[in-house]
């Protein structure tokens, strides 16, 4: 896609720029990108669905690409963003949803699945076959990883049909953060080494070659590399740019590729900037931002305890905390503690598991009457200033009204803001 191609070849040139991906399917998160794009005047979008989130079997959120490109479509419209300036992505695509199959029925799946997306129209192709399936040896050979990469890379070139400057832009690596944040307890990270970034690329640019990927291997913008930047349940393992001196330089003479960075969810704006200005222009967040849709749900249910009689409240707080003890699938691989502790977790982990149960049927209807409730009895600034004080500012400055709607956006518009700062510090 050539907006985006456009904005690393400007990166590489020397000027501090960069691209925020938004990594949800959330419609608020959504609505709050397009909202806070607008009020910037951000000349692109960047959208993204993972491999678990969408797929030709419907993914978690049930919808197939074709389907999600509808429904972040209908909300930018809805909102009146310009359909030209918004650019989709597929995230981690490869065998990661079919890893308990061997190996060749979980390729031939994503495989499938990568090529629905180049149909649907996303123009951001993550290649990620990273992951081992049942057979394969753990850690996966780098080369396999790179020959799995390549082979969906020829299914996505086979399925594009449409102009030559709109074709399908890359993402590859090896060293893949795990989505959605780490599940042990983390203390310090091992940076990408030089040597291994460099021969990564290498591997996948000869093997591009064997299989007559040229034209592809100029459309890969950017390597997926460990920069030392990671999250657990409670903490965050901050950028250091000492750190990672070596690997900002060897990236420095590649052409039309920089990298991109995962799991920068909760870092600074300090921290993100550094990023960017260390050719890490492609900025990932995804439970950064559910994490703040929660905090902002979580506001007005206090808000509604204050103003809303007992036997009208919603609830949803509560509502939502025993609706994820009653299906502990999402989260009981990742949260084991119990009683008190574990309720934190369920509400309070970084790693947000809370953000698959948004479209829990009574979770939903919860948050529907929540919302009614709240504009039948219009919260007072105090409150507002008392448990949303982003969104108060936000309703004093005339940006946002009183809508629940508005203020959740606010919210996590105020998450939005440091990626933004980070990727245009000219602004």
């Amino acid at each position: 896609m050539e907006l985006i191609q456009n904005l690393i070849a400007r990166h590489k040139r020397g000027e501090r720029i960069g691209l925020t991906s938004v990594c949800s399917a959330h419609p608020l998160v959504i609505e709050a990108t397009f909202a806070h794009a607008l009020r910037n005047a951000a000349p692109l979008v960047l959208i993204e669905a993972t491999s678990n989130q969408v797929n030709q079997d419907g993914g978690y959120t049930g919808m197939v690409p074709a389907d999600f490109r509808a429904f972040v479509e209908g909300i930018a419209g809805r909102l009146g963003f310009p359909l030209e300036r918004l650019a989709l992505g597929g995230d981690h695509l490869g065998p990661n949803a079919w890893t308990s199959f061997p190996a060749e029925v979980a390729m031939a799946k994503a495989e499938i699945m990568v090529a629905d997306y180049v149909r649907a129209g996303f123009s951001k192709i993550h290649l990620d076959c990273s992951m081992s399936c049942a057979g394969d040896p753990t850690p996966l050979p780098e080369r396999t990883i790179a020959e799995r990469a390549a082979r969906l890379c020829r299914a996505a070139e086979d399925a594009y049909a449409g102009d030559p400057s709109d074709a399908p832009v890359y993402v590859i690596g090896t060293e893949v953060p795990v989505p959605g944040g780490a599940a042990e307890d983390l203390d310090a990270l091992a940076v990408t080494t030089p040597e291994a970034v460099l021969a990564t690329l290498d591997m996948h640019r000869d093997l591009f070659a064997e299989g007559g990927l040229h034209s592809a291997w100029d459309r890969v913008i950017a390597a997926v590399v460990q920069p030392g930047v990671e999250f657990d349940h409670m903490k965050v393992v901050d950028y250091d740019p000492a750190a990672a001196t070596t690997l900002v330089a060897a990236i420095e003479p590649v052409e039309h590729i920089v990298f991109e960075a995962h799991s920068t969810d909760y870092q600074t704006e300090t921290a993100l900037s550094a990023l960017v200005r260390d050719h890490f222009a492609v900025l990932k967040v995804g439970p950064g931002v559910t994490f703040a849709l929660r905090e902002a749900l979580w506001a007005l249910d206090a808000i509604e305890a204050e103003t809303v009689e007992a036997g009208k409240r919603a609830g949803l707080r509560a509502v939502a905390i025993a609706r994820m003890k009653a299906e502990p699938g999402n989260w009981q691989r990742y949260y084991h503690d119990s009683g008190a502790a574990l309720d934190l977790q369920l509400q309070y982990s970084l790693s947000d598991r809370i953000r698959y149960y948004w479209p829990d049927a009574e979770i939903a209807a919860a948050q529907v009457r929540l919302f009614d409730n709240l504009r039948a009895q219009v919260p007072p600034l105090p409150l507002l200033s008392q448990y949303l004080p982003i969104a108060y500012a936000a309703v004093r400055a005339g940006t946002a009204t009183l809508d629940p709607v508005d203020l959740i956006v606010a919210h996590i518009g105020a998450t939005l803001d440091a990626y933004h700062g980070a990727c245009n510090p000219d602004d």
